[in-house]
């Protein structure tokens, strides 16, 4: 279970909204308020990254204008008290995923990095050649590619779980894959080009029957779901802080104690050791074995406010107001004449993919951009469920707790001008 004492700061305190006043939301994120082509934004392309909170940039401009010094290095008060700071977010980032211990969080430059760590570190040193890894059929490129190049370099070979024409993973197909071959399992747990919500618990659970341990990428499920690392009992977790509400170029991993004292670091340089000679070198205690070099000291303050913030509205209030949004945009977009939605998962949050009869995605996004929306285009890095579903690219509309129906209904009525566009 989660522990009942929760530590938010005085400054976010304030923004805390039962039930949440989305009006009152908007007010502090400085960048909605701005006008595109003369129209009133409407950002739907929180997939890609989310807009950040005032007091996110407060903290970003406050660490460089009276705090900016390297962290556990130093014994002078700018020194000691970055480093509080920096220790104190990943305190938070313990709470905020569960994890039984802070030591459990690495800081990484985001979920992609997390998941390259892993490849490299555990990968390369339990993984062999004829081993297999298994993934799925709507795994983002960042946790494909990592795979490839570690079978490539050991020898061992990737399965892939196949998924159906909703976009909803075969789980009998997963259980035939699984063997005495297999030996790491890498799961996505929110999709971003179809928002399907895997069932990773399930995933989890039959994989450590055989005793195979299991990634859960959650660079996308991190804002929109509760995330409890022990109730999954996932082996190792990883986000990006720029989903989160937080700066870019930050993200942690989150990986059981036994694995990551088991595995060797990453990468080598200052901070990650514990005594250099020409002869040999002693690595240094979790985390820091991970933590090479200077660190981005002012991301890691910032994502552990935009943690602050999340936890201060509530995981349930945002999956709650999501929900509905999907659910809206769902049903708008279903009656529109032309649109065929890609991704139609009983379970769903936060992204809606669509494509339009005859006009290519590029083009619906120029269009609708002219209209102040925002929305991403194309394969969304997800080319092999692009090729699934024998298409090109789509449109995709990704939603956040700041965003409103209003603004859903402001995106039909740019799809319909696009239709009148190209005669459709």
């Amino acid at each position: 279970m989660r522990p009942s004492s929760e530590i938010i700061t005085k400054e976010v305190e304030r923004t805390i909204r039962t039930p949440l006043n989305i009006a009152r939301i908007r007010e502090d994120f400085p960048i909605l308020a701005q006008r595109v082509h003369g129209k009133p934004l409407v950002y739907l392309d929180n997939a890609a990254t989310s807009q950040k909170p005032q007091a996110v940039i407060d903290s970003l401009a406050r660490y460089y204008s009276s705090q900016n010094a390297n962290i556990h290095r130093g014994v002078h008060t700018l020194s000691e008290l970055a480093t509080y700071e920096y220790e104190k977010a990943r305190g938070k980032i313990k709470l905020f995923l569960n994890a039984s211990d802070s030591r459990e969080i690495i800081f990484v430059r985001g979920a992609t990095e997390g998941i390259n760590l892993v490849a490299q570190s555990y990968g390369k040193k339990f993984i062999k050649a004829g081993d297999e890894i298994i993934i799925s059929a709507m795994e983002h490129h960042s946790n494909i590619v990592p795979w490839q190049l570690l079978c490539e370099q050991v020898g061992s070979v990737l399965r892939v779980i196949p998924m159906n024409d909703d976009g909803e993973l075969l789980m009998d197909e997963y259980d035939k894959l699984l063997n005495s071959k297999t030996k790491f399992v890498s799961i996505v747990y929110l999709s971003n080009s179809l928002g399907t919500i895997n069932p990773v618990k399930d995933i989890i659970t039959r994989a450590h029957k055989r005793g195979i341990p299991v990634l859960v990428d959650g660079a996308q499920s991190t804002s929109h779901l509760l995330v409890d690392v022990q109730d999954l009992d996932c082996d190792f977790y990883v986000f990006s802080g720029h989903k989160v509400f937080g700066p870019t170029g930050i993200g942690a991993l989150y990986g059981k104690t036994a694995l990551l004292e088991s595995m060797p670091p990453y990468q080598g340089g200052g901070d990650m050791i514990s005594s250099v000679t020409f002869e040999k070198t002693t690595y240094n205690a979790l985390p820091y074995k991970f933590e090479a070099g200077t660190p981005n000291i002012a991301g890691v303050i910032a994502l552990g406010v935009a943690i602050d913030y999340v936890r201060a509205i509530g995981m349930d209030a945002i999956a709650a107001h999501e929900r509905e949004l999907v659910n809206y945009a769902t049903e708008r977009l279903s009656a529109t004449d032309g649109i065929r939605i890609i991704g139609t998962a009983k379970e769903k949050a936060s992204v809606v993919s669509f494509v339009m009869e005859n006009i290519h995605a590029h083009d619906i996004g120029t269009i609708v951009d002219r209209e102040g929306i925002a929305i991403r285009t194309g394969h969304h890095c997800t080319q092999p469920v692009m090729k699934r579903f024998g298409i090109p690219a789509t449109a995709r509309a990704s939603f956040a707790f700041y965003n409103t129906t209003h603004e859903i209904d402001e995106l039909v009525k740019a799809l319909v001008k696009v239709k009148e566009i190209f005669g459709a």
